[in-house]
């Protein structure tokens, strides 16, 4: 009864900023815009995708005053300004034809002040490229294709828009699934078959639903335009040739003018997949070095999701999903069958993943160094480890 207890107790989902209705995307509609104290701020970024076409912007960001970041207050404040300042970052290092190493001042104290003050790394991340990077056109209707739009831009235009709403979509539509996670621990702990079968169809159904607004990707954003006019923006300052010593942050005390070296925005910071992985006991074997990196992703995301995936990894090494569905499944192939949908649905997600990493980064010719098609956004040979790490999933099957 205190195993029982303890663990239904650590999972209550609003404690790691989660819900039914949102999923991992915040409770609240992100903020529009900060106080007029940081009124320099909103109108870079409203300029912004003008000033990038001029291929000057370095300049124009060099002109904005340094503001004094404990003037923020409230989640949402520090939510937005990370996301301007995440944009402002970016655009410097690579917003004109020359790569540039060294972020200025007026930009990088505050970035990394506020990016100290979310518990993440002072670069774009999932987070602030998406999770809260969007506005509802009608507050009286979902967030969904066709009724949300961004925030912030850097080129700007259709591809770019539908690349991320696509991404912001599929993490409205998440819920359902992470709480049936929480079902199916509580399941396990009291050897309840048919709640852990509810709860495994459950999760395979909106999985269902995520593949299918992934599968809407190419409707509204062509692959060469991605590559082109998208992607370089996203890259971090970690495994990517044309910043072999990573980027400095002048004016930050605390790393002496060292480069340092974060990862790139990308779609595995999201933390529905590794959240699924985690409760239902998925564990990968091979290149551990890729394993590695997700888990180094973790930093990426906001604290309180990396730690209920921390959490249900935590309490599989105790409860032992896949081990249990396969002990119990021995006279009646029920939940084993449900089990083995699920594992099926988040194999044909990363293969849907898979199939458009290799038509939107793959298969482009490659422009510049600064861009390479062997090198995801998060510094890893992507093509090779999702691969694996699809076939593995479908491995753990009972």
């Amino acid at each position: 009864m205190f195993q029982r207890k303890r663990i239904e107790a650590s999972l209550n989902l609003e404690e790691y900023e989660v819900s039914t209705t949102r999923g991992f995307l915040p409770k609240d509609d992100p903020l529009l815009e900060l106080p007029d104290y940081f009124e320099a701020w909103e109108n870079a970024a409203l300029h912004l995708p003008k000033v990038l076409i001029s291929g000057h912007v370095r300049t124009w960001l060099a002109s904005l005053p340094k503001l004094e970041t404990n003037l923020l207050s409230g989640r949402a404040s520090l939510d937005r300004a990370m996301l301007l300042l995440s944009y402002f970052g970016s655009s410097w290092v690579w917003g004109e034809e020359k790569v540039s190493n060294c972020i200025p001042a007026n930009i990088a104290v505050p970035w990394t002040e506020v990016a100290e003050r979310l518990g993440r790394p002072p670069i774009l991340s999932y987070a602030s490229h998406a999770l809260n990077n969007w506005r509802r056109l009608d507050t009286a209707r979902g967030i969904e294709l066709g009724n949300i739009a961004r925030l912030l831009n850097f080129m700007g235009g259709l591809d770019e828009e539908w690349f991320v709403l696509v991404h912001i979509a599929i993490e409205a539509n998440a819920g359902p699934a992470i709480t049936a996670s929480v079902r199916l621990r509580a399941a396990l702990v009291e050897d309840d078959d048919a709640t852990a079968i509810e709860s495994l169809q459950q999760i395979a159904a909106t999985l269902r639903v995520l593949r299918s607004i992934l599968e809407r990707m190419t409707e509204n954003c062509d692959p060469y335009i991605y590559y082109r006019r998208v992607r370089p923006f996203i890259f971090g300052w970690a495994a990517n040739p044309a910043l072999p010593d990573g980027v400095t942050y002048d004016g930050v005390a605390k790393w002496e003018g060292r480069g340092q070296k974060f990862r790139g925005e990308t779609g595995a910071q999201s933390a529905i997949i590794p959240a699924l992985d985690a409760a239902l006991g998925v564990r990968f074997q091979r290149n551990e070095e890729f394993t590695e990196h997700l888990v180094q992703l973790r930093d990426y995301m906001p604290p309180k999701h990396r730690q209920l995936i921390e959490m249900l990894e935590e309490e599989d090494r105790k409860l032992r999903c896949r081990d249990w569905v396969a002990r119990r499944s021995g006279a009646d192939r029920m939940l084993a069958d449900a089990y083995n949908e699920v594992i099926e649905e988040v194999y044909a997600f990363r293969k849907q993943h898979l199939i458009f990493a290799g038509a939107y980064i793959a298969r482009q010719q490659p422009k510049s160094s600064s861009n390479p098609t062997s090198t995801g956004t998060g510094g890893t040979p992507f093509m090779v480890y999702l691969k694996d790490h699809a076939e593995q999933t479908l491995a753990h099957r009972v």
